[in-house]
C-alpha cells in the first residue's frame, strides 16, 4: 500500500510540475509573442512611416485651396489636394531628409523638409499668391501660318490613357515648334470613356534649364464634364489668354480628382512619344507611343 501511496504522491506532484511548467511555457510564449509583435509594430513604422495630413490655405484670405500637387521631386512619392485643401500622404522615414513641395498654378511654391513637417505642431501650410508682372513686348512684322501640332490619330484600335485613381497621374505630348507659336486650341481624341464625369487639369510647360518643365499658365484649366457631354473629341479654347511660346513645349492632362471606378482612354499615334509622370513632382518618363493630343496655333514662318 506504502509504495501505491508513494507512487501516487509522486504522479501528482509531477502532474502539478507539468501543469506548472506548461503554465509558465504558455506565460513566456505569450510574452515572447507580444515581443516579437511590439518589435514587427516598431520594424512597421519605421518602415511605413506617418502620414502627414493637413490642410492648404490661401495665405492671403485663409480659404482653402484645392487641387495643389504635393510631393518629393523625382521620388514618384505625391498627391493633390481635395477640392476643400485637405491632403494625405504616407511617407517612409528613409525620406525624412527630402524636400516636400506644395505648388499650384497661381501660387508660390512652397518647400519643406518632411521631418520638420511631421514634427509640426499643424500640418497645415500656407500658400501665397504669385504677383504677376507684365513684361514689354517689342512686336516686330513676322508673317504666321496656322498649323496643327501633335497627335491627330483617331480610333479605338490601340489605345492609352487614365486607367487609375492615382491622384497627380499626369500624361502628354510634346509639341515640337522651331519658332514662335500663338497657341489657339487644344483638341483631344478620345478612344472610351468610363467614367460617369470627367475632371482633370490642362497643363502647359516651356522647356526650362537642365531639361525641366515650368508651367506657363497664370490660372488653372480645368476639363469637366458630365458622361452625356464626353464625345469623340474634346476642345479647349486657349485663344484668351494670349499664350506665345518660343520652340518645343509639352501639353498635359492631368488626374486631380477621385472619380470612381472607370477609365480614360485617348486615341494613340506612333510619330510622338507620351510623356508621363506617376504623381505630383514625380520623374517624367516616355513610352513610344503618342496620346492623340494637338493643338492649332499660328506658327511663324
Amino acid at each position: 500500500m506504502s509504495g501505491l501511496y508513494t507512487k501516487t504522491v509522486l504522479n501528482h506532484v509531477f502532474a502539478q510540475a507539468q501543469s506548472s511548467l506548461n503554465l509558465l511555457l504558455t506565460t513566456l510564449s505569450y510574452s515572447i509573442m507580444r515581443l516579437v509583435i511590439l518589435m514587427l509594430l516598431l520594424c512597421c513604422q519605421q518602415v511605413l512611416g506617418q502620414a502627414i495630413n493637413g490642410t492648404v490655405y490661401n495665405a492671403g484670405n485663409q480659404k482653402p485651396v484645392e487641387f495643389v500637387n504635393i510631393g518629393i521631386p523625382g521620388k514618384n512619392i505625391g498627391t493633390v489636394s481635395d477640392p476643400t485643401g485637405h491632403f494625405q500622404l504616407a511617407i517612409s522615414n528613409e525620406f525624412d531628409n527630402d524636400t516636400l513641395v506644395f505648388s499650384c498654378i497661381g501660387f508660390q511654391a512652397y518647400k519643406v523638409k518632411v521631418s520638420d513637417l511631421k514634427m509640426a505642431k499643424t500640418q497645415n501650410v500656407q500658400l501665397h499668391e504669385k504677383t504677376t508682372q507684365l513684361t514689354e513686348v517689342l512686336i516686330k512684322p513676322r508673317k504666321f501660318a496656322e498649323r496643327r501640332l501633335g497627335v491627330t490619330a483617331k480610333g479605338t484600335k490601340m489605345t492609352a490613357g487614365f486607367k487609375d485613381n492615382n491622384l497627380g497621374y499626369e500624361c502628354g505630348i510634346m509639341m515640337h515648334n522651331r519658332k514662335t507659336a500663338f497657341l489657339k486650341e487644344v483638341n483631344v481624341n478620345i478612344a472610351q470613356s468610363l467614367y460617369d464625369s470627367i475632371h482633370y487639369r490642362l497643363n502647359v510647360y516651356r522647356i526650362g534649364k537642365g531639361k525641366t518643365f515650368e508651367n506657363v499658365l497664370d490660372s488653372p484649366i480645368y476639363v469637366k464634364l458630365g458622361k452625356s457631354e464626353i464625345k469623340d473629341k474634346i476642345s479647349i479654347n486657349l485663344e484668351h489668354l494670349n499664350l506665345v511660346l518660343e520652340g518645343d513645349f509639352l501639353v498635359t492632362l492631368e488626374h486631380i480628382k477621385e472619380l470612381g471606378p472607370g477609365g480614360l482612354y485617348f486615341s494613340t499615334g506612333l510619330s510622338h512619344k507620351t510623356y508621363y509622370r506617376k504623381t505630383s513632382q514625380g520623374a517624367w518618363q516616355t513610352v513610344p507611343i503618342g496620346l492623340s493630343i494637338s493643338v492649332l496655333a499660328d506658327v511663324e514662318k
